[in-house]
């Protein structure tokens, strides 16, 4: 089992909205960031973990826990002239993108800050301090660990 980060902006969508949809699982799409996508299609696997994280907002952080409960498969909005993540150069029988299904575990008791994340010695090293952009990133287990605790969820 691995550990990830999921980023999200909770305005487009959230924790609570992961939560509420049907059986609490959704279809992680749109991303189109090769390297992102190339964790998708080749790093991440069933039953791994994920942070979920608000980005792009007032309280950016860790705001709970998620799994990863498919294998990938190809995004079906890059096939979709209507979306905004369609991609004309992007075919059937060969995708470009993937996308693949997380469902919800639990919110943190205590929200996790990023300030707070920033100023934590032993997570110094941590993906998202260091180059923190990507939209989805890989955790260690100790880092997670770590988040665990400042969540309240160990």
């Amino acid at each position: 089992m691995n550990y990830w980060l999921f980023k999200s902006e909770p305005d487009d969508y959230s924790l609570l909205d992961l939560k509420n949809d049907k059986n609490s699982t959704v279809r992680w799409d749109g991303i189109r960031n090769y390297q992102a996508r190339n964790l998708l299609r080749d790093e991440i696997k069933v039953g791994d973990q994920v942070l979920f994280y608000h980005s792009s907002c007032k309280n950016i952080g860790v705001a709970g826990t998620a799994k990863v409960v498919s294998s990938p498969y190809p995004d079906p909005l890059q096939f979709n002239p209507e979306s905004k993540y369609y991609d004309p150069k992007s075919k059937p029988e060969s995708p470009r993108w993937v996308s693949l299904d997380i469902q919800y575990q639990q919110e943190c008791i205590k929200f996790v800050p990023l300030a707070l994340i920033k100023a934590t010695k032993t997570l110094e090293e941590m993906v998202l301090v260091k180059r923190g952009r990507l939209s989805i990133q890989p955790v260690t287990e100790a880092e997670w660990n770590i988040i665990m605790k400042m969540a309240k969820l160990v």
